[in-house]
């Protein structure tokens, strides 16, 4: 089994929780705040390596307070943080907002994600490569949108050369340019990510399929296109149409429940499972994720998961 690295930002999450959402000028009170380790990339390689994989973090902290914690969460959970740096200034921060239905708003602040430059990135997957342990080597790389661009752009570039399976979750919501769908393997976006791309407007499954057809055309070899509450849609060039309905769950919290999906799903590739068996699992994943609070903190074991799906299902 191949080991996974991945690429992206390390936050601290400052999650205020609200009775309801505020309007523009208005003000609401706070039921608690917390501090809780996030970030795109690191919640990814946190459901990864809770999942089973081995997981290699590329990514950067900043020589504030948070630094150090953020640091030691990701290797609570079994991540190799040999390529995380410490950068001048302050760690990356999220500011979220979360309402009593479980909807969430959040404000990111860069810090010393907005640092990660491209050698660093080399180097970390130059590591991930030739010594994440032993086995076949490196096999998925994980890549979304909370670092620079550029970064990750060529984080796409140089995982494809070597080989491995390259994981594009281009959140937040960003336009991805032909060139660089076109050395994609698995392009991951929820209705807000994948009309970005397509410009196709993404309501149901339907429209679903319309934007994996169309992201198909620009090159990318395979497209899950995650609903919420309606399931996923999965589509690849090979011509392989999978859709998964969702798990029905009382949410409480769905911050992370997308990264829990994305490195559940990898994980689970990696570990060889089938294309349907992999989004179901993950999708279990995630459903056990939104009814628990926090980022990383709501993300479950493979045990957790699998227990899970016994209790809840009858195939």
């Amino acid at each position: 089994m191949g080991k996974i690295a991945v690429v992206g930002s390390i936050n601290m999450d400052v999650v205020n929780r609200v009775e309801h959402h505020p309007l523009p000028g208005e003000t609401v009170s706070g039921l608690e705040t917390a501090y809780i380790p996030g970030g795109k990339g690191a919640n990814q390689a946190v459901a990864a390596a809770r999942a089973g994989a081995q997981v290699l973090m590329i990514g950067a902290v900043g020589q504030d307070p948070f630094g150090g914690p953020l640091v030691q969460a990701l290797e609570t959970a079994g991540v190799d943080t040999g390529g995380v740096l410490v950068k001048a200034g302050t760690s990356g921060m999220a500011f979220i907002t979360v309402d009593n239905s479980g909807e969430n708003n959040i404000i990111l602040s860069s810090g010393a994600n907005g640092k990660l430059g491209v050698a660093d990135m080399e180097a970390g997957i130059g590591n991930a490569a030739g010594a994440l342990g032993d086995g076949d080597g490196l096999g998925g790389v994980l890549l979304q949108n909370e670092i620079p661009w550029e970064t990750t752009v060529a984080a796409v570039r140089r995982a494809h050369a070597l080989g491995a399976t390259v994981y594009l979750n281009p959140a937040p919501a960003r336009t991805v340019e032909d060139e660089v769908l076109a050395l994609v393997d698995v392009l991951v976006v929820n209705e807000t990510e994948a009309a970005a791309i397509s410009g196709i407007q993404v309501t149901g499954s339907g429209d679903a399929g319309a934007a994996a057809e169309w992201l198909l055309g620009r090159g990318v070899g395979q497209v899950i296109v995650t609903l919420g509450a309606a399931g996923v849609v999965y589509a690849s060039k090979e011509g392989e149409c999978v859709s998964v309905p969702a798990f029905r769950v009382e949410a409480v919290d769905t911050t992370a429940a997308g990264d829990t999906f994305i490195g559940a799903y990898a994980a689970a590739r990696e570990r060889g499972s089938s294309v349907r068996d992999a989004l179901r699992w993950a999708s279990a994943a995630a459903a056990l994720a939104v009814t628990r609070r926090g980022a990383q903190s709501s993300i479950p074991t493979a045990d957790e998961v699998n227990r899970w799906l016994e209790r809840n299902c009858k195939s």
